[in-house]
């Protein structure tokens, strides 16, 4: 996805930076994540997507639109019908993304957990005392 981007440093941070911004940029609207929801159970052609979502075809294809030029999904052709499926892609950086702050928000927690034993422990030594 990065390499569709042109003239920008394209080191991993950007790269990742780049693809969760498109991607949550997509999936701000709740009817394009009900689509991904449904295309993470398995592919679906446009008629099938239309069954199962209250919205005309033509606001289908305008999602999917979205969701491809985002990179969220592909397309592939099957005679006269369009199958769409997730590409993994943009969701691993998402999850690398997260994970940063996963790591981050986990350590401070540990260090957390860490003083309010030591805290515990203290007072717990000062009422036995008592």
């Amino acid at each position: 996805m990065c390499n569709e981007v042109p003239r920008l440093n394209r080191d991993t941070r950007t790269c990742i930076y780049l693809t969760v911004e498109l991607t949550l940029q997509a999936l701000v609207d709740p009817r394009r994540r009900e689509i991904v929801q449904i295309l993470l159970e398995e592919e679906q052609v446009v008629g099938d997507l239309v069954r199962r979502l209250p919205i005309a075809q033509s606001g289908v294809s305008r999602h999917l639109r979205i969701l491809k030029d985002a990179g969220l999904v592909e397309s592939r052709t099957e005679g006269q019908r369009r199958v769409y499926s997730l590409r993994a892609e943009p969701f691993e950086k998402l999850s690398e993304w997260v994970a940063q702050y996963r790591r981050l928000w986990e350590s401070r927690l540990g260090n957390f957990e860490v003083e309010l034993q030591r805290r515990t422990s203290a007072l717990t030594a000062k009422n036995e005392e008592s």
